[in-house]
Parts: C-alpha cells; sequence; structure tokens
C-alpha cells in the first residue's frame, strides 16, 4: 500500500486543510472593498522610483511597469502579457495637486454631455465651472497572466490614449473564419504582450 507523506516545517499548517472552508470569512466583503490592481507605467518623476517617497519600492526603476496593490514590478522591456476583458472611455474629474486625497472627484461616462460645460486653460486642461478639471480617459480591464492570473485595469489618458485607440483598432481589426464568413472575434481571445517605449 502506497502512502502519501506531507513533510511540514514545525508549527505550519497544510494548505488542505482549508480547502473545505474555501472563501470562509470572507462572505461579507464585495466589490466596494477590494482595491483594484492598476498596471502603471513608471516614470522619471514616479513616486515609486523616489528613495525619499513613501511611495518608493526597492528596485523600482524608470520603463519598469507596476502592480499598484501588490507593489509587483515587470521590465517594460519583456512586457507583461494580458488578456483584455472590458473597455470603457470616461470622463475622470479631478481637483488640483495638493487640493485632493489623489482621488478622482467624480468619474463621467463618454456619453456624458460633462464636457460641454468645460473651458480650456492654458494648460490645456478642460475645466468644469467648480474649478475641477477632466480627463479623456481609456480604461482597459485584463486579465494579467503568471504564475497566477489576477484581473488588472490599464489606465490610459493624455499622449497615451493614441496608444489605446492602436490597440483597440488591433483588436477590432482581428478576423477569423466562421460559419457565416469572417467574424471578429471578443477582445478576450487573444493573449497580448505589452511592453513600454
Amino acid at each position: 500500500m502506497n502512502q502519501v507523506q506531507i513533510k511540514e516545517k514545525a508549527g505550519a499548517l497544510s494548505t488542505n486543510i482549508f480547502e473545505d472552508d474555501a472563501g470562509a470569512g470572507s462572505q461579507n466583503i464585495t466589490q466596494e472593498d477590494l482595491a483594484l490592481p492598476f498596471l502603471k507605467v513608471l516614470g522619471q518623476l514616479s513616486p515609486e522610483v523616489n528613495k525619499q517617497n513613501a511611495k518608493f519600492i526597492s528596485g523600482a526603476e524608470p520603463g519598469m511597469i507596476v502592480n499598484s496593490v501588490t507593489k509587483e514590478l515587470y521590465d517594460g522591456a519583456k512586457g507583461i502579457n494580458v488578456i483584455p476583458v472590458h473597455y470603457e472611455r470616461q470622463y475622470v474629474e479631478w481637483q488640483d495637486r495638493g487640493q485632493s486625497g489623489n482621488a478622482p472627484v467624480a468619474i463621467h461616462s463618454a456619453d456624458s454631455d460633462i464636457v460641454s460645460t468645460t473651458t480650456r486653460d492654458k494648460s490645456w486642461k478642460d475645466r468644469l465651472p467648480n474649478g475641477n478639471y477632466l480627463e479623456n480617459t481609456a480604461s482597459h480591464f485584463v486579465i494579467l497572466m503568471g504564475k497566477t492570473p489576477s484581473t488588472a485595469l490599464i489606465s490610459m489618458k493624455a499622449t497615451q490614449l493614441k496608444i489605446s485607440r492602436k490597440w483597440n483598432s488591433m483588436m477590432m481589426g482581428l478576423k477569423l473564419p466562421g460559419k457565416k464568413g469572417l467574424f471578429t472575434p471578443p477582445t478576450y481571445s487573444h493573449i497580448y504582450n505589452l511592453k513600454t517605449v
């Protein structure tokens, strides 16, 4: 008779004892109680690369990609593999730096008429009557591939909108043969390798 032996470190518990209780303790946790991981490209001025900043991450360098929740760093030259599952364009309302807690004031849908209430200031920001400004933002919700696939958000604005449009065009340009001829597959039909420049 063969037996399976499990060797454990002193005081450690085997993870399989928790399988029967999977999810226990999290019954009251909803989407509102979770932080959505953002995938962010680090630049020269990103706080994550500044040793004097509280957000500093050891080993972080410009051009890397960081997961905002896990603080995991990815080599921008090698890139990350993602599966796009949802896209949404929105107008994100912000207060000027130093006036808010680094969180948006509001998020408006792309079909909202909020833009018609703005005026362009000298720094090319679309200002609302209340003094806040809007950023046209493309949100790509993805599955980040790896040892343990996870969900994340890639938020593109300003000069990155051009890259977002190219990626969307690439996805919409894919055609596969089907029963009734060529069709555009769902965005989640392909894995994309995203690199930084």
